[in-house]
């Protein structure tokens, strides 16, 4: 009588696969005992490194992110009533986000919130587009659509004394309670005036801001130089404690 045998297929992973090592044949080995020498365990594959995440950010808001995002302008608020922050732009690449050098920045007077409002000097936490940009200046080489006209004066004082002189020399509109596609200046608001507007990365002026994001013009050119459309960027922004999901 012919026995016949199953044959086990026996299926490998391409990580598995990669991981093995060359060398000579395995032959068996018995001790003078005659029986068979216990044959090592194979060592484990190696895990699959899983894409870098941008630091400071929790489960929650990583998600919030676009998939289809490759650039991300991280704003860190030093504390929920705080007008320090900094930014970061970090870069989406194949073993995940890359990012650049820590600029120090300032965001609203009263630091944070999550319901911002015309006139409550906080910066609204969230995660916005980034669509257009425009200046007082013209043009450094923006990839994002540019509106450049006298609308972009900034005259007067800051909450410290400063002067707000060339404060929107350069600006980039963050897509909160406004309509993209449309010059920084515009007033179309959907979520109504009283949920404010007007938000924007713009030129610093060495105080705390209304609601928008200052950095130095140097930052800001190499924004305007880098953000690009076809990467589909965004801001994402709020004092750390929130970024990192600790809270609400």
């Amino acid at each position: 009588m012919i026995q016949r045998r199953t044959a086990v297929a026996l299926l490998a992973s391409p990580l598995l696969l990669t991981g093995c090592g060359g060398g000579a044949e395995a032959t068996e080995r018995r001790p003078a005992s005659g029986r068979p020498a216990p044959t090592a365990s194979p060592a484990p594959a190696a895990a699959e490194q899983a894409p870098r995440g941008i630091p400071g950010l929790g489960p929650s808001r990583a998600a919030e992110i676009p998939g289809r995002s490759r650039q991300a302008v991280v704003v860190t608020g030093r504390g929920r009533n705080s007008p320090l922050c900094t930014v970061v732009l970090y870069e989406r690449t194949a073993t995940g986000w890359q990012g650049g050098p820590v600029w120090p920045a300032h965001n609203a007077l009263r630091g944070w919130s999550a319901h911002h409002m015309s006139g409550d000097l906080r910066s609204p936490l969230g995660v916005y587009t980034l669509s257009d940009a425009g200046g007082f200046l013209p043009d450094p080489g923006s990839r994002l659509p540019y509106h450049h006209g006298g609308g972009f004066h900034s005259p007067g004082t800051g909450f410290q004394g400063e002067p707000l002189e060339g404060s929107f020399d350069y600006v980039i509109a963050i897509d909160y309670n406004r309509r993209p596609g449309t010059s920084p200046l515009d007033w179309t608001r959907p979520l109504g005036p009283s949920r404010g507007g007007g938000v924007w990365l713009h030129v610093d002026h060495g105080g705390p801001t209304h609601g928008c994001v200052s950095i130095a013009k140097a930052h800001m050119k190499h924004l305007l130089r880098t953000l690009d459309p076809a990467r589909h960027p965004v801001v994402v922004m709020g004092y750390a404690d929130w970024l990192a999901g600790r809270a609400a």
